[in-house]
């Protein structure tokens, strides 16, 4: 009883005024002061935090700003810069948060990979490093020429991409039951390794 008394004596000297901390109210106009519809700034984006030398720009949601990009996957591209200059490949991947893409057996890096079991040793391998989406042109096997893409709307309603300077139409039923085919082979093999 006198742990008790002791222990009342004291909370009446600490004496909590309605101004502190502790003792208010949360309201719901302290907890999120900014509400979507009634903002009066424009709110900025957020910069997640990726890598230590690397920052990856993000919406107020954080999703990060995904790049439109001239280039798909199973493209033909011609690389026009850089120590890579005038090679010609397919594209593998592409990453529309920094712009860049992966052309196959080009911009090639060396990289020393640690064993993971016991017995298996280390092993320096060869991979595709990635390329900035400005340095690479889509290019045309038929004709060998590099050129920009600009788009159609064709007959049936169809949005297309097209090379400006053969007018050759680069989305087409083919091309994409070819990327479909490549694909299930690339995930296939994946699963088997």
């Amino acid at each position: 009883m006198a742990a008790m008394a002791a222990l009342q004596s004291s909370m009446t000297a600490l004496s909590l005024s309605s101004n502190s901390f502790l003792g208010q109210r949360f309201s719901p106009a302290t907890l999120c002061p900014l509400l979507p519809g009634k903002s009066s700034e424009k709110q900025c984006p957020i910069v997640m935090r990726l890598k230590r030398w690397e920052r990856k720009k993000c919406k107020p949601n954080s999703l990060p700003i995904l790049h439109k990009m001239h280039v798909k996957i199973g493209d033909t591209v011609k690389i026009i810069s850089g120590h890579e200059k005038g090679k010609v490949g397919e594209i593998t991947r592409v990453f529309k948060h920094n712009s860049t893409v992966i052309v196959k057996d080009t911009n090639l890096k060396t990289k020393h990979v640690k064993s993971r079991e016991e017995g298996e040793p280390g092993q320096i391998i060869k991979i595709e490093g990635a390329i900035h989406s400005s340095n690479v042109m889509l290019y045309s096997k038929d004709q060998n020429v590099t050129s920009r893409v600009g788009h159609k709307v064709l007959d049936n309603g169809k949005k297309v991409r097209y090379l400006i300077k053969t007018g050759e139409i680069i989305d087409t039923t083919e091309n994409w039951k070819k990327l479909k085919e490549a694909t299930k082979k690339t995930e296939e093999a994946a699963a088997a390794a």
